[in-house]
């Protein structure tokens, strides 16, 4: 007997916005150079950039995408990388030498090819509030001043329109260039907040949070007039210097209390009666941190040996298994049922490193990761209604990375519509690692088709690489539905359930 789940379409959670599917990409490793920009690779266009790494986001309908850092943009100065003139310079947070070709304009370029709106950080670790407000004036400004007149000299008469804006990266940590004090960050974020919305009052800003309170109040208490959202970042698995994956089981463990840090902000922004005006942009995430040993570190690495060639090791792909497709699910489920104060998640980064999209000269590779946006884009609703279990949902025990013992349950499920047509789509995840489940599903689809897409590998180890298929989607009809239909969960794996007329 299935486990009985009821849905009901009538009691609305909200709305999630499109960008809770976002995706950032930084100048780290492979992500720009050598990735998405290429010019020439046979597969790039006439811009320089890969055309099937493009057509890959295109097919998970990208809606947002953040750059160009990261640790990276708090050296950056975005002036010298436009124009004509540009010089090659030693990135400061990862050190390398960044040619420099591949700026402001280029990302504008992308963007439009991917059909996504640019979501741009700056830099305040080493930047200035006028710095800042500069870049506005380039992207936004149809011909007043210099900076605008700068960007139809360099081939772009119309302005870029760029609606999202973040100040600053993790600038509370000590491994960013420019770290700051709580203090300080209020002071410089309001001063920088200012100045950007002079030159585009519809221009929506967001600094950088986490979940401490100090931190938090200064920053809301100075500049929460100012901002329309605040940013949060989070990675479970972390490894920037030893490249040691959890394991399947112990990466269930994280999927514990996905959302924390969520309700800790959201408390925050109620408590200063901000809830109805600032937004969370959980604008970088992912499971597992990226792998660059000591330089985020007092002692740097001295030879490349030590602090380049490891990055490398972020090209695995058989690190990239169905515990992170499960994760993922998990993840984008909770922020759907927080769709009312999340209206943005960016998943780090969507090439290469950790991303969804590994790429090689000859081609690309689609992790698992890829699959579980795939399924949640392109056959989830956009209108979250509240879904339970009626029957007690089964757990099982996880040892965390720390050793630490966790109960967790088994299946994580998220109901919804569609704004403009009938049906419901459920995402279902089984956890259990060798186990199949059942679920009874009781929604008002009496008669309509149901279909359910499968993302799983045959075992908890699966992924893909090169000339490797080892993590797909399988579809599969399952007749009309009605009320005592039975359906059937594999163990580790991600399911997407449709009820279409």
């Amino acid at each position: 007997m299935g486990i009985s789940v009821q849905v009901n379409e009538k009691r609305i959670r909200g709305l999630r916005s499109p960008m809770l599917y976002g995706h950032f990409i930084e100048h780290f490793h492979r992500q720009i150079y050598d990735g998405i920009y290429d010019p020439a690779n046979p597969l790039s266009d006439e811009d320089g950039m890969r055309t099937d790494i493009i057509e890959a986001m295109r097919r998970i309908k990208v809606p947002i995408l953040r750059w160009p850092g990261g640790c990276f943009v708090s050296s950056y100065h975005w002036k010298d990388g436009v124009g004509k003139n540009r010089q090659p310079f030693f990135d400061k947070a990862w050190r390398v030498e960044d040619p420099n070709t591949f700026g402001t304009d280029e990302y504008i370029k992308m963007c439009r090819k991917i059909g996504c709106e640019p979501y741009i950080c700056t830099n305040a670790g080493t930047g200035t509030a006028e710095e800042m407000s500069d870049w506005v004036e380039y992207c936004n400004l149809e011909t007043e001043g210099k900076y605008a007149k700068w960007r139809i000299e360099n081939g772009s008469p119309r302005p870029y329109q760029v609606k999202y804006w973040s100040i600053g990266n993790e600038n509370y940590g000590f491994w960013e260039i420019g770290a700051k004090s709580a203090e300080e960050w209020g002071r410089l974020v309001k001063e920088a907040a200012k100045m950007m919305k002079h030159v585009d009052p519809q221009a929506q800003l967001s600094a950088a949070a986490l979940s401490d309170l100090d931190w938090n109040i200064n920053l809301l208490k100075n500049c929460g007039p100012f901002l329309d959202w605040i940013s949060i970042h989070e990675y479970w698995d972390m490894m920037p210097e030893k490249n040691e994956p959890a394991t399947y089981e112990q990466c269930m463990a994280y999927t514990d209390h996905i959302g924390h840090a969520v309700d800790e902000v959201r408390g925050m922004l109620a408590a200063m009666k901000l809830d109805k005006k600032i937004r969370i942009a959980f604008d970088e995430w992912n499971l597992r941190s990226w792998h660059h040993p000591n330089v985020h570190t007092v002692r740097q690495g001295i030879c490349k040996e030590e602090y380049i060639t490891p990055r490398d090791k972020n090209d695995d792909n058989s690190i990239y298994t169905m515990a992170d497709a499960v994760f993922t699910a998990c993840f984008l489920s909770e922020m759907n049922r927080n769709c009312d104060i999340v209206g943005m998640a960016n998943f780090a980064p969507i090439l290469n490193t950790r991303g969804c999209i590994y790429s090689y000269p000859e081609g690309i590779v689609l992790r698992s990761t890829y699959h579980v946006f795939d399924l949640y884009v392109n056959y989830m609703g956009d209108t979250v209604v509240d879904v339970w279990a009626q029957d007690a949902i089964p757990s099982m025990q996880a040892a965390g990375k720390n050793g630490q013992e966790l109960t967790v349950d088994t299946l994580d499920l998220l109901a919804t519509t569609w704004s403009d047509r009938p049906g419901a789509a459920v995402a279902a995840v089984n956890k259990h690692p060798s186990e199949a489940a059942s679920i009874q599903l009781s929604l008002a689809c009496e008669g309509m088709n149901a279909v359910i897409y499968r993302l799983n590998g045959e075992s908890t180890d699966s992924y893909n690489d090169i000339g490797r298929t080892g993590v797909s989607i399988r579809r599969e009809e399952l007749g009309k539905y009605h009320a005592s239909m039975e359906i059937r969960l594999e163990p580790h794996s991600v399911n997407v359930i449709q009820f279409l007329p």
